[in-house]
C-alpha cells in the first residue's frame, strides 16, 4: 500500500517529466522572432534629449534627432601594427564653432565612440583589444572648424589610425550634414602626431 508523501512524489515527479517534454516540444517548434525592420537608413542613431517632454515624445516614437556615421573613407586600419608595449588611446575631436550643448556634444561623442568600435571589431581586432586593456581611455579635445577637422581625419588616415566622423542629421540643434566630432584610436605617439596641439576640454 502506498503512503500519501510516496505518492506525491509520483505526482510530483511526473508534472516535471510532462512540463519538462513540453518545453522541449516549444522550443524546437516556435521560430524565434524576427527584429522589425526600419524604415530609417542603415547607421542612423536616436539621441536621448534630457527634457522630460522630448524624452517622452521619444519613449513614444518621436525621435527628434538621428546621426549617421557618414565617413566610411578610412586608412587601412588592418595595417596598423601595435608593439607589445605600446599604449592606445581614444580622441574625440569636437567642433568648437557649432556651439553645442553638452548633452549634444556627449550624444555626437558616444555615436563616434561607437563608430570607432565597430571599425576596430571589422578591420583591427588586436588594436581593440589593446585598447579595452588599456581601460578604454578617451580624451577630448576642441578644434576650431570643420576645415580643421577634416584635415585632422585625413592626416589620422594617412597614419592608418582608426577614424571616424560624425555627420549630424540636422534635426536639433545644428544644420543636417554638420561633422560634429571625429573619432581617433591608435597608438599613443600617433594619435598626438594628429591632436597634440589641440586644446583639451575645460
Amino acid at each position: 500500500m502506498q503512503t500519501f508523501g510516496s505518492s506525491s512524489a509520483g505526482m510530483y515527479g511526473v508534472v516535471v517529466a510532462v512540463t519538462f517534454a513540453i518545453g522541449l516540444w516549444v522550443g524546437s517548434n516556435v521560430s524565434p522572432r524576427r527584429p522589425v525592420k526600419s524604415e530609417k537608413p542603415h547607421g542612423q542613431a536616436i539621441e536621448t534629449v534630457a527634457k522630460g517632454t522630448e524624452a517622452a515624445g521619444l519613449l513614444h516614437g518621436n525621435d527628434e534627432d538621428n546621426e549617421s556615421d557618414e565617413d566610411q573613407v578610412s586608412g587601412d586600419l588592418s595595417s596598423l601594427k601595435i608593439g607589445p608595449t605600446e599604449e592606445c588611446t581614444m580622441v574625440l575631436v569636437v567642433r568648437e564653432d557649432l556651439g553645442m550643448t553638452s548633452g549634444k556634444i556627449a550624444a555626437q561623442c558616444s555615436h563616434a565612440v561607437l563608430a570607432c568600435y565597430k571599425s576596430m571589431l571589422s578591420s583591427n581586432v588586436p588594436l581593440l583589444r589593446r585598447w579595452e586593456r588599456a581601460g578604454r581611455p578617451k580624451l577630448t579635445r576642441w578644434c576650431s572648424d570643420e576645415e580643421i577637422l577634416l584635415e585632422l581625419q585625413a592626416l589620422a588616415q594617412s597614419l592608418n589610425l582608426c577614424t571616424r566622423s560624425i555627420q549630424d542629421a540636422g534635426r536639433t540643434q545644428i544644420e543636417a550634414g554638420s561633422r560634429t566630432v571625429l573619432g581617433i584610436v591608435g597608438p599613443v605617439d600617433l594619435v598626438r602626431r594628429v591632436t597634440g596641439t589641440l586644446r583639451p576640454f575645460e
